[in-house]
């Protein structure tokens, strides 16, 4: 069984100073900005670099105020989920989405947020007045 070659201190510590002297990008390349204004930057990965992931980050709308929103797109680009940023037509479709569902939790809100009564039974899924179990067919009530 042959043996790996062995490393050699001197030349890792040589190999690394010369690559710190190397020089490096400080300044992030403009990537987007979201709706809610936040801008989002990104440093690549360089073949002399130790890093093995793109430095990322945002710079919300007003500076030191960390605890804005982000569209969940550009977090997961963030995050390094996603490869690619998001597109436009992208973030606009899940804003809208999200913008629906808030209007709906709010009408649900109105109408005094509690759900309909579970109608006990032997069956394991709960059965309720207010939705379909088939589409397209309400839920027969017991009289």
């Amino acid at each position: 069984m042959a043996n790996p070659p062995a490393r050699s201190i001197w030349k890792m510590i040589l190999t690394n100073f010369f690559n710190s002297l190397k020089p490096r990008q400080f300044r992030g390349n403009y990537m987007g900005s979201d709706p809610y204004g936040n801008k989002y930057f990104e440093i690549p990965v360089n073949a002399s670099s130790a890093r093995s992931k793109p430095a990322r980050w945002f710079e919300p709308p007003v500076k030191e105020d960390f605890q804005s929103e982000l569209s969940p797109e550009w977090e997961s680009w963030l995050r390094g989920r996603r490869k690619d940023i998001p597109s436009d037509e992208e973030v606009a479709k899940n804003l809208q989405i999200m913008q629906l569902k808030k209007r709906n939790a709010l009408e649900i809100d109105l109408k005094g947020g509690l759900p309909a009564p579970v109608e006990k039974g032997f069956e394991s899924y709960p059965a309720r007045s207010d939705l379909e179990r088939i589409p397209g067919e309400k839920l027969k009530k017991k009289t």
